[in-house]
């Protein structure tokens, strides 16, 4: 199993699909000083969605709103953190698939000195079931 696995909340924002809508969200949430665990932007239709995981989500929404912004959430995600390994995400992936969850989505990177993190979705009807196969805090 993962090292820590942990339910955490997400918000989504969908932007226009053009050069800088990311960079515009990610600087006003810095100088907001909100501190993010992850970050997904990905093309929906003609827009873009843009996900966020934030270490404090009240903090999150405050900025939210100072900006303007049509903020969806929180949902639930699985933030995954551990020791970088060979099949690093596979114990993970077998223990939902016993579980019969759907895995919705799914993105992991190696973080440097030996550590990486992934971030996974299940359906909202699953979350309790993944966390519990998970061993999710």
């Amino acid at each position: 199993m993962p090292d820590v696995v942990r339910v955490v909340d997400y918000f989504y924002v969908v932007a226009g699909d053009r050069p800088g809508e990311g960079a515009r969200a990610l600087a006003h949430l810095r100088d907001a000083g909100v501190n993010l665990f992850a970050f997904h932007g990905f093309p929906a239709g003609r827009r873009s969605q843009l996900d966020f995981v934030p270490a404090d989500p009240a903090a999150f929404r405050k900025a939210a709103r100072a900006a303007g912004w049509k903020v969806v959430g929180p949902k639930k995600a699985f933030l995954i953190e551990g020791e970088d390994r060979v099949g690093a995400l596979v114990d993970a992936f077998e223990a939902l698939a016993r579980a019969k969850v759907n895995v919705t989505a799914s993105s992991a990177v190696v973080a440097g000195a030996g550590r990486y993190g992934s971030i996974l979705w299940v359906k909202p009807r699953d979350v309790r079931k993944a966390a519990a196969a998970l061993g999710a805090r």
